[in-house]
C-alpha cells in the first residue's frame, strides 16, 4: 500500500487504499463518504449517503458526521476568498515547480500547462469548493479541494498529483 504525503510538508494526504482517479494528468480525485462517528466506541456507520427520498437520519448523542478523508488524515478546514486563494496557489505552484525541477525536470512543462488549466477550472467554480490543509496546517503545503458531484450530496476530494509522493507502508 502507498501512503501519499505532501512533498513540501510531509503531511499524510491519502492512501492508494482509496480509489484514486487521475484527472487531466494533474490531480487525483478521491470519492468521499460521509460517516457517522461515535468517539466513545469508534463505531462507524458506513451505510452510504442518505437517500434523497427518506428523511435524514438523526445523530445519536455523542455522534458526529465526518468525511472519511478529513477524519482519516486529520485534515483541517480552512477558508479562502478568491484573491487569497490565487495568492496561495501561486506560491504553492512555485514550490511544486522547484521540487519537480530537482526530482523530475522533464515533468515541469507538462505540470505548468496542466496546473494552469486546472486552476482556471477551480477559479471558475470557486464558490463550490471547500478547502482543507494537512495536519501540520503549514501554509506552504497542499490545500486539498472538496467539492460535490452534480447530485449535490456525493463529496469528492481533489489533490495535486505532483504535490504528493508515494511512500510504501
Amino acid at each position: 500500500m502507498l501512503l501519499y504525503t505532501d512533498v513540501l510538508t510531509g503531511d499524510e494526504m491519502i492512501t492508494d487504499a482509496f480509489d484514486l482517479l487521475e484527472v487531466d494528468d494533474i490531480v487525483y480525485e478521491k470519492p468521499g463518504v460521509e460517516l457517522i462517528w461515535l468517539p466513545c466506541t469508534h463505531r462507524i456507520n458506513t451505510g452510504g449517503n442518505a437517500s434523497a427520498e427518506e428523511a435524514p437520519e438523526e445523530l445519536m448523542e455523542g455522534e458526529s458526521q465526518v468525511n472519511n478523508v478529513v477524519h482519516s488524515f486529520r485534515l483541517a478546514s480552512t477558508q479562502f476568498d478568491k484573491k487569497s486563494y490565487l495568492t496561495y496557489l501561486k506560491g504553492y505552484m512555485k514550490g511544486i515547480k522547484a521540487h519537480l525541477a530537482e526530482t523530475n525536470p522533464e515533468r515541469v512543462p507538462a505540470f505548468e500547462k496542466a496546473a494552469a488549466a486546472f486552476a482556471k477550472k477551480v477559479i471558475g467554480s470557486f464558490g463550490d469548493w471547500e478547502f482543507y490543509t494537512g495536519e501540520s496546517m503549514n501554509p506552504d503545503g497542499m490545500v486539498a479541494l472538496l467539492n460535490y458531484r452534480a447530485d449535490g450530496t456525493t463529496p469528492y476530494f481533489t489533490l495535486w498529483k505532483d504535490g504528493m509522493k508515494g511512500v510504501k507502508i
